[in-house]
């Protein structure tokens, strides 16, 4: 038992090492020359290594070896699947599912693919993204630029993933799905194809850059989009995706339309619109929705409001802003099972999921709790 221990204390301190010369490398090296390229260019350049790096075993092997964390105080089976550490890519990077095979070996415990659309689209006219370096967050204004539905669930039809992939729908960023009927038609066709695809959907009702802009936060267009919803047949359980921004009072009315569906839980939260005193930068564009710390606040207030108004009824994904170990431990006790983000990942390096990850093994040990999932709600009133 002692040979046991004092090898997992030498593991630890490696890895420890290891992450420390990484976020060294990222913070003074990487990270000053992709902050020199145009944002877009360089999230398109970080999609293209990703796939490449995932292609190959030998490359997935090397970026596991650098970057992977493990540990099994932190895997939990949810809703019947089973999740290796709490900490998932947000939906939004991956658009067209291509980076599905690198993103295990980064070390996520699960990923979003899309947003994922009834049709093909381009998303809003360039440029569409901007970092606010000061204030540690993005300005997005992509417009649910994707393939469509029909392209990327052919490319990934009968293919296994080594970690939970969620996929991410939503409408159409487009006139005609402005109208009710529409939209919900356009959401139903996504929704159709990636019916056995994946492990869990997330509808997104909370994307701030599309044209007309969150019907579906309205309770009525709500109950309808997922009456139609719940018409398909699909093993998947289904996740809502809501926007920061919502009132107590809009999210008891969606709380109310999810309890008469399958909605297995709520991802709390989308992009922020408003531009608040938290911002450090002067010159902030007016269109668009912003990441990161920003959100921080506003996704873990969420959190903690549904968990204590549904007295844990539903599972709940914290997004929003973390970017460490103690920011994720707050969310989960709040009452956030499961984890998510990007913004994170872009300041402060790819070894943050690792850091993280590792981060909460310390603190569920000095808690002195056995497994993450004895620590979900601990902050909770109810």
């Amino acid at each position: 038992m002692k040979h046991i221990l004092i090898f997992f204390h030498v593991k630890e301190s490696l890895i420890t090492l290891r992450n420390a010369i990484s976020r060294t490398s990222y913070t003074y090296a990487i990270k000053p020359l992709l902050f020199l390229k145009d944002p877009e260019k360089t999230h398109d350049m970080a999609i293209k290594i990703g796939s490449f790096l995932g292609a190959y075993k030998l490359t997935r092997t090397f970026v596991a070896f650098l970057l992977h964390y493990k540990n099994k105080k932190l895997e939990q089976n949810l809703f019947g699947i089973t999740f290796s550490n709490p900490v998932g890519l947000a939906g939004g990077f991956d658009k067209n599912a291509q980076l599905t095979n690198i993103l295990p070996a980064i070390g996520f415990g699960h990923a979003e693919i899309g947003s994922i659309t009834g049709e093909p689209c381009t998303g809003n006219p360039k440029p569409r993204l901007w970092r606010l370096k000061k204030s540690k967050a993005l300005v997005i204004n992509y417009g649910l630029k994707n393939d469509g539905c029909e392209k990327i669930a052919k490319k990934l039809s009968g293919k296994k993933f080594e970690i939970p992939i969620g996929t991410n729908i939503a409408k159409t960023n487009c006139a005609k799905t402005v109208d009710t009927q529409q939209g919900i038609a356009d959401y139903v066709k996504a929704y159709k194809q990636f019916s056995d695809i994946g492990a869990y959907n997330t509808i997104n009702i909370s994307c701030p850059n599309a044209f007309g802009g969150q019907p579906f936060t309205d309770a009525h267009k709500l109950n309808l989009l997922l009456t139609e919803i719940n018409n398909i047949k699909t093993t998947k359980p289904n996740f809502l995706k809501l926007s920061p921004d919502l009132t107590t009072k809009e999210l008891d009315a969606i709380i109310t339309v999810a309890q008469k569906h399958t909605i297995t839980g709520f991802i709390c939260s989308n992009l922020t619109k408003k531009r608040t005193k938290q911002i450090k930068e002067k010159n902030v564009p007016e269109q668009g929705g912003i990441s990161g710390k920003i959100v921080q606040k506003k996704a873990l207030n969420q959190v903690k409001y549904l968990y204590e108004k549904t007295k844990g009824q539903y599972i709940i994904i914290g997004c929003g802003g973390i970017s460490t170990a103690q920011e994720a431990y707050k969310m989960i006790k709040s009452g956030a099972s499961l984890l998510q983000l990007i913004t994170g990942m872009i300041f402060e390096g790819p070894q943050v999921i690792s850091e993280i990850n590792q981060g909460l093994v310390k603190l569920l040990e000095k808690d002195s709790y056995k497994n993450i999932s004895e620590a979900i709600g601990k902050n909770a009133n109810f």
